[in-house]
């Protein structure tokens, strides 16, 4: 989950399918020895387990960026090899996953007991579907207000924000919050997404979670609340903040960047007001709780985390994946490419794009359930 910010982004943009032209040496066979060739000079590291053929996958938006930089620092590797991956949501990932039209599906959520992992298992022969961790994406509460710098936010705030229950900048809210800022009366036009989207799973789990007096539209893919503006895709959301002033909304870290958006800082459990980087980020994420068992590793994230310095709203988009069932043809490839998308050097790519690396206990565990795929 640095880009080149401009060309990359616009390679995943709505339903740009990233097919990347590969280079590299031609081989079947783990390699050893290949090393260098990401974008912007970046070098992969050690060794890369390279096969041929082609992965088609789709799905979160929040990975997208993640998934463009790997995609092309793979078949830069692997001569033979190309990955396909289509922005076009979670929800819509998934659906194209368990209907056989994708190898593999990002999702900024884990599959549901009960409809989902049935009909996932069904694609997979019956073998259950995994979630794999694989890009933990911190979510920015993004603003456009001239003259306002280090906006601070508590959860409470945020929620009626987004409820539409505060309505100007100036309110007594913000003010509470923002001490010695000098807030205007502009309006406050409150951008959300607009299609199913795990990116607002996540961010509705949190204000649940640390709001429930204020937030009571519950949590869903789908935004609930009244008002607003709604996006298409992060892309949009990012786009329609930053051309409108007076605009907040939710979105990926690595669009915000991309996008040069101002971030606000938010009030954690440890009653700090903490900025959005990849180490605060990754203070939340280690401590999360992993609730699959065996090789499927779906996450419990603790919104409320205590932990000092932790920046609380984070999402980890998740790789769904056949256990056992997949493609003879494609399983090397799918085996390889996830193998270096959760490698050290893989994950190494992840801060200079707006993403924080997984910690390291959760990274290995995820490799390892990636060379067990049958």
């Amino acid at each position: 989950m640095n880009f080149k910010r401009h060309g990359l982004i616009a390679g995943i943009a709505l339903t740009a399918t990233l097919a990347l032209a590969a280079c590299g040496s031609d081989n079947d066979e783990p390699s050893s020895s290949a090393t260098g060739g990401a974008s912007g000079g970046a070098d992969t590291g050690s060794s890369v387990s390279c096969a041929s053929g082609t992965l088609t996958a789709q799905g979160s938006s929040a990975q997208g960026n993640a998934m463009a930089e790997w995609a092309k620092a793979y078949q830069q590797k692997c001569s033979g090899a190309q990955v396909n991956y289509q922005a076009t949501a979670s929800g819509a990932g998934i659906t194209a996953f368990q209907g056989g039209t994708a190898d593999f599906a990002g999702s900024d959520s884990s599959l549901k007991a009960g409809d989902e992992q049935t009909k996932a298992a069904a694609r997979c022969g019956g073998a259950p579907a995994l979630n794999l961790p694989m890009v933990t994406g911190p979510i920015a509460v993004a603003y456009n207000l001239d003259g306002v710098k280090d906006l601070q936010l508590k959860p409470e705030t945020i929620a009626k924000i987004f409820a539409g229950t505060i309505k100007t900048w100036d309110d007594a809210a913000i003010k509470a919050d923002n001490p010695s800022a000098t807030l205007p009366s502009t309006a406050i036009l409150a951008v959300h997404r607009g299609d199913s989207s795990g990116t607002t799973e996540n961010f509705t789990n949190y204000l649940t979670a640390t709001a429930p007096s204020v937030w009571t539209f519950g949590k869903d893919k789908v935004w609930k609340a009244p008002g607003g503006s709604g996006e298409q895709k992060s892309d949009g959301v990012a786009g329609a903040i930053k051309k409108t002033a007076g605009a907040i909304g939710y979105v990926e870290w690595s669009f915000a960047k991309t996008n040069t958006l101002s971030t606000a800082k938010v009030f954690n459990g440890a009653g700090e007001y903490t900025a959005l980087t990849g180490e605060a980020a990754g203070k939340t994420i280690a401590g999360a709780k992993i609730t699959g068992t065996g090789d499927d590793l779906a996450m419990t994230i603790d919104y409320s985390t205590k932990e000092a310095g932790a920046y609380p709203i984070v999402l980890v988009t998740y790789e769904i994946v056949c256990s056992k069932g997949n493609a003879a043809d494609k399983l090397k490839l799918l085996q390889g490419f996830l193998g270096f998308t959760s490698s050290k050097d893989g994950q190494a790519q992840l801060d200079k794009l707006g993403y924080a690396p997984l910690p390291e206990t959760v990274r290995a565990k995820v490799e390892s359930s990636v060379k067990n795929l049958a």
